[in-house]
């Protein structure tokens, strides 16, 4: 084996030949998959906060906006009546939980649109807050509650955080209800989060074993199509119940993901490296399998040894590292995440990599 030069890849070696475990695992099929039709929506609103202590907003729109609150009020004003800096003009967001109930509250979030400097200590008047299509759903109002500080005196600022955006707690009531029927539903489709074929043959077996029939189908490999059973008809909440806590196998593909920008890798259980020797800088790593037989039928078994050598740093024979073994070297090392993404990137060009190399 020839020496040359090359820290940061031992470690990465040895974790994908140490990647022997099974990329199944078992999670609860509420957690990898939701019902086809239950989901949030987005609202937005434009609205008015006052009360501000001189760091609202100095002119723009916010002044013509003041004008036509306050001529439905009936109070008649001039633009040259409106001088205050205590008023900001804002931008208003909430998320509409599944099947909304009329009265019922929730938070929204207050975005400033001009020059305002901090929304401190100002109150969100009424505002409408509609929906993608037009339409109005809920209103919100109420005292502003922000995660910054903004203090200006006598020419001179200090600010923590952002005080431009804040919340108004169970600020938004509902207005309007939405959905369908689910409790009469015939059938029900659920939505993997993931798209994977044997994750959804998984689901769609352990359904059907649950249920004792055939009752659910996978289409396609991001949805299972389950058709009510009798006993369920009228009560598809309580089947929707069971089959949430039913624990299923998921699939996790051979995947490494690397973020450039950030220098990030992060590598999956899955992946795994082909005998190879490999030589960056002044490091040579040489990767070698080895049949062995053991007991007494004769069970075929493969040895990893992983052989580092350099002309600075003395490293012994690795040999079935374990994840614990890695993360330790890795520290030992130092390796530097750059020089893990270029030999990465080489090996998936060697073809010597058995993963999907996904760069970001």
């Amino acid at each position: 084996m020839k020496t040359r030069k090359a820290i940061g890849i031992i470690v990465i070696a040895a974790m994908f030949m140490a990647s022997t475990v099974t990329a199944a695992y078992c999670e609860r099929l509420k957690d990898i998959a939701s019902i086809k039709g239950v989901r949030e929506n987005q609202l937005v609103g434009y609205g008015l906060v006052v009360g501000l202590a001189g760091t609202g907003d100095s002119k723009g729109s916010m002044v013509q906006s003041v004008i036509n609150m306050l001529t439905r009020m009936g109070v008649s004003v001039s633009t040259k009546d409106i001088i205050s800096k205590n008023v900001a003009a804002v931008m208003v967001t909430a998320d509409l939980p599944p099947f909304p109930k009329i009265g019922k509250k929730i938070d929204a979030n207050v975005s400033a649109m001009g020059n305002a400097k901090s929304l401190m200590g100002g109150m969100l008047l009424l505002t409408p807050l509609q929906g993608a299509d037009g339409k109005t759903y809920a209103t919100a109002q109420g005292a502003i509650s922000i995660g910054g500080i903004y203090v200006s005196k006598n020419g001179s600022t200090a600010q923590q955080n952002f005080a431009t955006v804040g919340r108004v707690p169970n600020g938004t009531v509902i207005e309007k209800e939405f959905g369908y029927d689910i409790a009469n539903s015939e059938d029900i489709t659920l939505v993997l989060r993931d798209s994977d074929f044997t994750t959804a043959t998984n689901i769609k077996d352990m359904i059907n074993k649950h249920l004792m029939g055939s009752y659910a189908s996978a289409p396609d490999p991001s949805s299972v199509k389950v058709v009510v059973p009798a006993i369920y008809q009228g009560n598809v909440v309580e089947l929707i119940n069971k089959l949430e806590s039913l624990e299923v196998k998921v699939d996790i593909p051979a995947k490494i993901i690397v973020n450039e920008r950030t220098g990030t890798v992060v590598i999956g259980e899955s992946v795994k490296l082909s005998p190879v020797a490999i030589a960056h800088g002044d490091l040579t790593i040489e990767i070698t399998q080895t049949p062995q037989t053991s007991g007494p039928q004769g069970y075929t078994g493969t040895q990893t040894d992983i052989d580092v050598k350099t002309d600075k740093v003395a490293l012994s024979k690795v040999s079935g590292a374990t994840l614990g073994e890695i993360i330790t070297s890795l520290n030992k090392l130092g390796v530097a995440p750059r020089d893990l993404i270029a030999i990465l990137q080489s090996l998936k060009s060697a073809g010597a990599l058995t993963a999907q190399l996904e760069i970001q």
